[in-house]
Parts: structure tokens; C-alpha cells; sequence
């Protein structure tokens, strides 16, 4: 067995050992919009969801160089963005996303993406994602000696694509959704496992 301590690695030795044990990975594809007026759009990996009254998700941001992202000042300065999720077909256009621009670059216009608007939001989302979320600021707290930031936000109105959401359940076949890997990589869902369910108590949301 190998065995790794933690204090002497370095950010970098330490994301590849995590980035690869903690997977996979929902994307969370986001989308703000600057003080300029412009979209921007980046994908990110450490995004989860934290309650379901009111419905919170929280996205893991890191730094550039010891400065804020695109994504980051842009929530900062208007409170409010979008958790857009793709599906299989845009694999291609998420991966790309990802690269470094500029904040005078849109990312949506660079992809040629259609967006949409809002219900309750200045910012648009993705036109054609299975999912979109409204999502209004709720708190931001730093982490860790590189200040990653946790960014919590509410949710405000959910967007499904027809066929994905029925009776108030998500048909994850339907979804097809994208998952993040290590490195560059990712993958799409592979066999879907059911079991009975289990006895829960009342109150249990697990």
C-alpha cells in the first residue's frame, strides 16, 4: 500500500491526488455577466447541492494567480448567476469553455452558444442545455491557503428541456449529463444500478 502525508505537497500534488480520488464530478456551467454587459462561461467541477429548503448549490472557485476569476467578480458585483448543465452533445463546447480569456471575451459569443433569459435574473442562460438554475447569491466563505472560494447559491427558478423532468422526478437517461475525471478527462453515465429502497424516518432527506 502506498501512503501519501499531506502536509508536504505542494496545490498542484495535492489537486491531482484529489481531483482523482473525489470522482466523478458534476460540471457546473456557468454563466454571469459583467459590469460591461457581457456573458461569461466556465465550467466547474466541485459543485454540489446543499439543501432542498431553499434549494441551495455550492461551487468550489478557485483563484488565477492569486486573483478572483471571471466567474467570481462578476458574482460578486451582481449576486445572481446560472448552474446550466449539458448533456453529451456539448461535450466539445464545455471542454473549450474552459479556456483562459480575458474578461472583454464572451465565451458564449466565442462558442457561438444561444442563450436565453431569465425569470429572475439579469443574466441569461444556455438555450439549449437539458438544465438551467436561477441561482441568487447566498454566501461566499475562502478556503485553504490558495482562498478558493465556496459560493452558495439559491436557487430561484429550475429550466428542464421536455421530457427530462416527469411528474416532479429527473429521468437521468434523458439528462445524459457530463461528469468530470482527472486531467482532461470526462465521461457520460454508464450502467444505472437500482435497488430497493431503503426505510427512512420521516425527516430524513438522505
Amino acid at each position: 500500500m502506498l501512503t501519501i502525508s499531506a502536509a508536504p505537497l505542494t496545490a498542484e500534488a495535492s489537486y491531482k491526488l484529489m481531483s482523482g480520488v473525489v470522482v466523478p464530478r458534476p460540471i457546473a456551467w456557468i454563466t454571469t455577466r459583467s459590469a460591461e454587459g457581457l456573458v461569461n462561461l466556465a465550467p466547474f467541477s466541485c459543485y454540489t447541492f446543499l439543501a432542498p429548503k431553499p434549494p441551495l448549490v455550492g461551487i468550489n472557485v478557485g483563484r488565477r494567480g492569486g486573483e478572483l476569476k471571471d466567474t467570481s467578480r462578476n458574482i460578486h458585483a451582481s449576486g445572481e448567476f446560472v448552474v446550466n448543465i449539458a448533456d453529451r452533445s456539448m461535450l466539445d463546447a464545455l471542454h473549450l469553455s474552459a479556456d483562459e480569456h480575458g474578461p472583454e471575451v464572451s465565451e458564449v459569443e466565442l462558442l457561438g452558444l444561444a442563450v436565453a433569459p431569465c425569470e429572475t435574473l439579469a443574466v441569461p442562460r444556455l438555450a439549449d442545455v437539458p438544465v438551467s438554475l436561477e441561482c441568487r447569491l447566498h454566501s461566499i466563505q475562502e478556503f485553504g491557503d490558495l482562498r478558493a472560494e465556496f459560493i452558495v447559491g439559491e436557487v430561484t427558478t429550475f429550466h428542464f428541456r421536455d421530457g427530462i423532468c416527469i411528474d416532479g422526478k429527473i429521468d437521468t437517461r434523458a439528462l445524459d449529463p457530463i461528469c468530470r475525471l482527472a486531467g482532461i478527462n470526462y465521461a457520460t453515465l454508464g450502467e444505472i444500478v437500482a435497488k430497493a429502497p431503503v426505510r427512512r424516518t420521516p425527516h430524513s432527506t438522505s
